[in-house]
């Protein structure tokens, strides 16, 4: 107690100016540079801190979204395998980095930081040293200076003089020696700090660069077959109710087998004479009339004789032979070919499965064509039977033109 109250009261003395302080221009500066210093780094541990927390942030962060990619990836797609490694190594880069800032950036920030408060403690007790030394060499000086001079007492202030100034100066030494050394440790603390810093992200975004591109080729190949595989259709088109469609009757039997287009009998006219069989294999092959012009439309016919073996060849042949006049006949429009299942919900629509190949039919009525749905005829069903009455509508949308 009774050094504070004689360390006030030189205090109160020093700012009236009735006693002078001992200044030290050079420590002082060296003070002012060890608070800014210190300030500074503190204001580097809280932002460095800040940073780690927002690497922990974002590898949550990526985790989740890499978890859903990987949940969302379906089995048979391609690179299931490759998306769920890119997913661990990705987890696995972002952990290895935060440890990394954490292990050593970090503890070498606290560890910089942490010399601050003994050194800051030091300072304020050479203060309290000092302000002893000054007191102590202020009543030394008036005992010096009293009209009745007591030796006793002047001996003793001097002793009390000399203790507090070897103490004063101890610490002070010291800290004129610390002080500048700490200012000048601050560079290099920055620069391995900030070096090792940009040589973990360095690191870090080359391999995970690698992992992003090594995702986007396996995302690139997944749409490349998503664009050469059919796109699963919409639903079909609404259809408004069917309007009554006239009876499709076979056209009776006669001593040639009679081939039908759109539920029409096509006969040869009474100035054709079909092959008997007593024509010579030469010429039952070649059909003595393949169309004829009647009423402004075209007809068009084939004879097949029961009792020619053509084989499966000559068969084939004569199939595609009457598809193309039926082509030409404007009676089959175009081919095309079933992508998707389709099941038949009326009785005049054409139950498909994927890869059937359709004739398209010509409506006869283009008005009765709903939007989004073709008129056809199974192709395999024309090649065995050689007639289109299993003909119906279906949805465009399920196939594709060839």
């Amino acid at each position: 107690m009774q050094k504070r109250l004689s360390r006030a009261q030189e205090k109160v003395l020093q700012k009236l100016g009735k006693a002078d302080e001992t200044r030290d221009t050079a420590f002082e500066e060296g003070v002012a540079n060890f608070n800014k210093q210190m300030a500074e780094g503190t204001k580097l541990q809280k932002d460095l801190r800040a940073y780690l927390a927002a690497v922990k942030t974002m590898h949550d962060a990526s985790k989740r979204l890499q978890d859903c990619l990987a949940d969302m990836y379906e089995p048979e797609w391609f690179g299931k395998e490759e998306v769920d490694t890119i997913a661990e190594e990705t987890d696995i880069l972002w952990s290895d980095y935060h440890d990394k800032l954490a292990d050593n950036s970090m503890i070498a920030m606290d560890n910089y930081l942490a010399q601050f408060p003994d050194i800051k403690a030091r300072i304020a007790k050479r203060d309290r040293k000092m302000t002893d030394y000054d007191s102590a060499r202020h009543h030394f000086g008036s005992l010096q200076k009293g009209k009745k001079q007591d030796q006793a007492k002047i001996a003793k202030a001097e002793e009390e003089l000399g203790r507090a100034q070897k103490v004063f100066e101890e610490i002070n030494v010291d800290l004129q020696d610390e002080l500048p050394q700490l200012w000048n440790s601050r560079v290099g603390f920055y620069v391995n700090t900030f070096q090792s810093m940009a040589g973990y992200q360095q690191r870090f975004h080359k391999d995970m660069g690698k992992l992003n591109q090594d995702l986007n080729d396996v995302m690139t190949k997944l749409d490349e077959q998503r664009l050469t595989r059919p796109a699963p259709p919409g639903p079909a088109p609404v259809r408004p109710p069917p309007s009554p469609r006239p009876s499709l009757t076979p056209a009776p039997d006669t001593q040639q087998d009679i081939i039908l287009f759109d539920g029409e009998a096509l006969v040869p006219d009474a100035n054709t004479t079909a092959p008997s069989q007593a024509t010579s294999p030469s010429q039952a092959t070649t059909p003595s009339r393949f169309m004829e012009e009647e009423n402004s439309s075209t007809l068009v016919f084939f004879y097949i004789l029961p009792t020619m073996d053509l084989g499966c060849c000559g068969q084939y042949i004569l199939n595609q032979v009457a598809i193309s006049l039926c082509v030409m006949s404007k009676k089959i429009i175009i081919q095309v070919k079933a992508m998707h299942d389709y099941a038949a919900t009326d009785g005049d629509e054409l139950e498909m499965k994927a890869g059937d190949v359709v004739l398209v039919l010509a409506w006869e009525n283009p008005d009765e064509q709903d939007d989004g749905w073709l008129m056809g005829v199974k192709e395999s069903h024309w090649l065995e039977n050689k007639d289109l009455l299993a003909k119906g509508v279906f949805p465009e949308n399920f196939t594709q033109k060839l």
